[in-house]
């Protein structure tokens, strides 16, 4: 990826390297649950109540005073990121293919997380009808870019009906034709009465980087990635 690729504006770019703790963006959820052993593996051990659900807290310290943890929805971690509140973070590789920000390098693949991104339709019309024949399909999905780019590049038309949750109530509502959805072991699915008809991308966790801070953190960031590195080396 080209690193020459700045953000118009970045809060890192006024921090000095010395002076400021580096600020590590985590997801809420089963993405952080599983951060924990790797980050503990990389010496970095998060202080207080971050594995904790109904904690009010947002931002807490670490056991390394260069560096802060902020616990944030997974979908905002690239945002964090990309316009430099964190300089760091880890999402999944879903939220990267959605928002596409040029602002972030995403230097490693973390392999926790695993999921995929999944069209899916009810049982009943699964398989009766060609998609490949279709002109325009309405879609309910979290995913609206995600799901918009995978039908253009058939020569299909979608309509995106952007839901945040519920997305397997929506072809049985008549609410769209199929859904676009994260999908891990389609239980949720099978228990609505959908099924995957297609795997868009396999997804798994990214350490992402604001490129700006790298430019001008270049040694507290470079250390992370180095740990981050060898602990999954380990």
């Amino acid at each position: 990826m080209d690193d020459t690729v700045t953000a118009p504006f970045s809060a890192a770019s006024l921090e000095p390297e010395s002076d400021q703790p580096l600020i590590l963006a985590l997801p809420k959820g089963r993405i952080l649950s599983e951060c924990g052993p790797l980050l503990a593996r990389a010496g970095i051990v998060p202080n207080g109540d971050l594995m904790d659900d109904d904690s009010r807290r947002l931002r807490f310290a670490t056991g390394d005073s260069k560096l802060d943890v902020v616990r944030v929805r997974p979908f905002d971690v690239a945002t964090f990121v990309a316009f430099g509140a964190a300089q760091i973070g880890i999402c999944g590789a879903d939220v990267l293919m959605e928002f596409d920000y040029p602002e972030i390098y995403a230097p490693l693949d973390l392999g926790i997380g695993a999921c995929r991104i999944s069209v899916a339709e009810p049982r009943e019309t699964a398989g009766t009808d060609d998609p490949q024949r279709w002109s325009r399909v309405r879609v309910a999905s979290k995913y609206p870019n995600i799901a918009r780019r995978h039908y253009a590049s058939r020569g299909i038309q979608a309509e995106v009906v952007h839901l945040n949750g519920a997305m397997e109530l929506a072809p049985g509502l008549g609410l769209s034709r199929v859904i676009v959805d994260l999908v891990q072991t389609g239980s949720t699915l099978r228990a609505n009465g959908l099924v995957e008809t297609e795997v868009i991308a396999q997804v798994t966790s990214r350490l992402i980087v604001n490129r700006t801070a790298l430019k001008t953190r270049p040694e507290a960031i470079g250390g992370f990635i180095a740990r981050l590195r060898a602990a999954l080396a380990g």
